[in-house]
């Protein structure tokens, strides 16, 4: 059986981008595992609770077939996370399905893995957008965009087809 790794915020979570997200890798057949910055209770910002059975500096890449980043306000602080970093780089060299949904696609662009590559990512007001295209990525506008190996998706509408998306790679 695959392994997906999903990487939830440790508080602030999006919800319906998890469920979503889960769904559609869970329906390819894989084995969920959480992470999150700690072992233990993440919730989310709707009032969803998971539980992250391990921590963002233990993810060894290499022990999964995909990895994914879901969004919402605490995922931002991922951007500048050193681990979540390390994480999508390694999962980027590694040619491994990977993907990211709402704002975690900030976390890709800063990885310095969405350089010349096809992205989309939720914005309210550019600061997202702009990030993307500073890292070099091609903002699409699209709900999903796929690009070689990498999926991303613009928010919690998108999270079922996002998570098909990325199980079909």
């Amino acid at each position: 059986m695959s392994k997906a790794l999903i990487i939830l915020a440790q508080e602030g979570y999006q919800d319906l981008e998890y469920q979503g997200t889960r769904s559609g890798l869970e329906g390819a057949g894989n084995e969920i595992i959480i992470a999150s910055k700690g072992v233990g209770s993440c919730k989310g910002g709707l009032g969803g609770s998971e539980e992250a059975t391990v921590a963002l500096k233990d993810v060894k890449v290499s022990d999964y077939d995909y990895i994914a980043f879901i969004g919402g306000p605490g995922a931002a602080a991922y951007a500048s996370d050193p681990d979540a970093l390390k994480i999508a780089n390694e999962a980027y060299r590694a040619d491994m399905p990977l993907g990211a949904i709402c704002i975690a696609p900030t976390i890709l662009a800063k990885a310095q893995v969405l350089e010349g590559k096809r992205a989309t990512v939720w914005d309210s007001d550019g600061e997202q957008i702009q990030l993307l295209e500073t890292y070099g990525a091609q903002y699409t506008g699209e709900a999903v965009t796929i690009d070689g190996k990498i999926v991303t998706g613009n928010g919690p509408d998108a999270a079922v087809e996002f998570g098909k998306t990325l199980a079909a790679l």
